[in-house]
């Protein structure tokens, strides 16, 4: 079977291209110590629970950071089930349901 070099070199250069459009950005929440709290945003399909955050320090203060490309992020928390625009955000967009999302400017 013969390989496909010009395939997997392509493959290689998307990953280091994808890579280097990134940034580290961390959101943070506080909450009750014993919250369930997600980090849910157009950067995962606004699913509830695909992002948990941590209270690493037990502080309630809930931590989560994720690697995203340039651009605006609309995001909220959902904390114990319950949808949360980011109080300490600056910046909101209405969404289709007439509530308020958080944005995240990645630049």
């Amino acid at each position: 079977m013969k390989s496909k070099p010009k395939e997997t070199v392509k493959k290689a250069v998307l990953s280091v291209a994808k890579k280097e459009k990134t940034k580290r950005v961390t959101f943070s929440v506080r909450a009750k110590e014993d919250s369930k709290v997600f980090l849910a945003g157009m950067f995962n399909e606004w699913n509830p629970t695909a992002k948990e955050m941590k209270d690493k320090a037990g502080d309630g203060v809930f931590v989560a950071t994720l690697n995203l490309p340039s651009g605006r992020h609309q995001y909220k928390f959902v904390i114990d089930g319950i949808w949360c625009a980011d109080p300490e955000c600056t910046e909101w967009e209405q969404n289709d349901l007439g509530t308020l999302n958080s944005v995240r400017v990645v630049e």
